[in-house]
């Protein structure tokens, strides 16, 4: 990707390609696919996901734990716009990339897909809710320790707020014994090895300064650190879903 002039503006192609071939797999074997579901609303997947990424970026802030390598000083209101478009392709891949393996049968989750499984009593949703705030300040607090809890926040914060409104939540299908929903996070984990790989011959990139575990590295990421990528995608799942109760829809375009 670090080819002159054009490689500096590669990401966002690079993954829109990506995301499309996922989409055409998923097609090719189920008959159906994300895109096809929801049609001119499809975009809004990559609005969504480039507001949820500047959410760690100000965590990161904080923890420090990722830093960029630019290839030239660019004006703040370009970076931004950058950044944005290139930050848009995450939600979008993981999602596709989870209905992808999905399409297996030993993959496909035990819940289907328009089944909300069971709601958990208030007491224990009120406390999850209490452990992902914890999840969210022990981080900007004590950064030097707790910053693995930024990628456990929004999980305990959004999950439980899912679960009550009668959405899918990764809670609901814990508490069936739906294990095979663990899926998301084989499609978070799959998504994680091409942005390490992809990264690594970049530039523009991001490199790593991780506390404690900052050894035996793939690409720039350490070994431990692609542990972050499983409870990522759950994240990402429990966003979708919660911005789905936020807009007042009923339908789900998965098939997770």
């Amino acid at each position: 990707m670090h080819i002159e002039p054009l490689g500096r503006y590669m990401f966002f192609p690079l993954w829109l390609g990506y995301i499309f071939f996922m989409d055409a797999l998923v097609f090719s074997r189920h008959g159906t696919s994300l895109l096809r579901r929801m049609r001119w609303r499809y975009p809004f997947l990559f609005l969504v996901s480039s507001l949820f990424w500047w959410f760690f970026e100000g965590m990161n802030n904080a923890v420090q734990n990722w830093h960029y390598v630019l290839d030239q000083a660019y004006n703040p209101l370009v970076y931004v716009l950058l950044a944005s478009i290139s930050f848009s392709t995450v939600l979008p891949a993981v999602l596709e990339t989870t209905e992808f393996f999905c399409t297996f049968l030993c993959w496909q989750p035990r819940l289907l897909a328009h089944d909300a499984g069971p709601r958990l009593p208030v007491p224990m949703l009120v406390g999850l809710e209490l452990i992902g705030l914890a999840c969210f300040i022990l981080p900007l607090a004590f950064p030097g320790y707790c910053f693995a809890l930024i990628w456990l926040s929004l999980i305990f914060m959004l999950d439980p707020i899912n679960n009550f409104m009668g959405r899918k939540s990764t809670l609901a299908h814990i508490a069936v014994g739906d294990w095979r929903f663990f899926v998301l996070p084989l499609g978070g984990l799959t998504c994680g090895f091409f942005w390490e790989m992809w990264n690594y011959f970049s530039l523009p990139k991001w490199y790593y300064t991780v506390p404690y575990i900052g050894f035996w590295k793939i690409f720039e990421m350490p070994l431990l650190g692609y542990v972050g990528y499983l409870p990522f995608s759950l994240e990402l799942f429990a966003l979708y879903q919660c911005v789905l109760w936020m807009i007042a829809r009923k339908r789900d375009f998965l098939v997770i």
